[in-house]
């Protein structure tokens, strides 16, 4: 399929955020969700946790199908799985820039067809 555009006629802005689209396709992850820090109690008699100093976890939620899915990480995966969930909803804020830049085009067609 070719272009309609090529990428010497798009306005600077939005060949800007095609790149850093590129790159973080082209990054080691994506990871759609959100994460959530919960404070946890174990149940161990001797732990801090029974004086009331609860356990810091990480959760990360997502929806699929309709249904709320909720997976644990563990302390060694959360600085990876934080920069993977960064990066993705840094693309979706890119894609909706995107999406807002064609949506501004398909106005200007209608405003100039109507014009003529």
């Amino acid at each position: 399929m070719k272009p309609e555009l090529t990428r010497n006629e798009m306005p600077p802005v939005e060949r800007d955020l095609r790149a850093r689209a590129a790159q973080l396709l082209q990054g080691a992850g994506l990871l759609h969700g959100n994460l959530f820090e919960l404070e946890k109690v174990c149940g161990h008699p001797t732990c801090k946790c029974a004086r009331g100093e609860r356990h810091q976890v990480l959760h990360l939620h997502r929806r699929r199908g309709g249904k709320l899915h909720q997976l644990y990480i563990p302390r060694y995966l959360e600085e990876k799985v934080r920069r993977w969930v960064e990066q993705d909803h840094e693309l979706r804020e890119i894609l909706g820039q995107l999406s807002d830049l064609v949506w501004e085009q398909v106005r200007s067609m209608k405003t100039r067809k109507k014009s003529e």
